[in-house]
């Protein structure tokens, strides 16, 4: 089993020192296990001030970049971890994820959290899906 760690430039690069994305050759097909995303900007900046929908979309958007840099796609995602600053904005959220997902259903949890690191960030999202074959 090999694994190679991967900031592609299509996402918003990490806002520290890690990895957007890790990707395990299983030999028959690749496990991508991404970083949590919040709603950057290439430049560090944060998207959608308090409109839960636009950073869901920014979010969604970088992992499809970061997905579609290793030959993924949202179809591939197996499980999802959501972690939003007020479960009572969680319909908002789930709304524009549905459609990222067309109606695919992984593995979810979704919890409450007091702060994420970036001050206004109302969520962060991470993801991890199976691809068949190598990129």
């Amino acid at each position: 089993m090999t694994f190679t760690f991967h900031n592609p430039p299509t996402a918003p690069p990490p806002a520290a020192a890690y990895s957007n994305l890790a990707e395990i050759d299983l030999g028959a097909s690749r496990l991508l296990v991404l970083a949590g995303q919040v709603a950057l900007d290439h430049d560090g900046l944060l998207v959608g001030g308090d409109d839960m929908r636009a950073q869901t979309r920014q979010v969604f958007d970088a992992i499809g970049a970061l997905l579609a840099d290793r030959g993924a796609t949202f179809a591939h995602v197996v499980n999802i971890r959501t972690y939003l600053a007020d479960m009572a904005r969680l319909r908002e959220y789930g709304e524009v994820r549905a459609a990222y997902l067309d109606g695919a259903l992984p593995t979810s949890t979704t919890v409450e959290v007091s702060r994420l690191f970036r001050p206004g960030a109302l969520l962060e999202v991470d993801i991890t899906a199976v691809v068949p074959g190598t990129a």
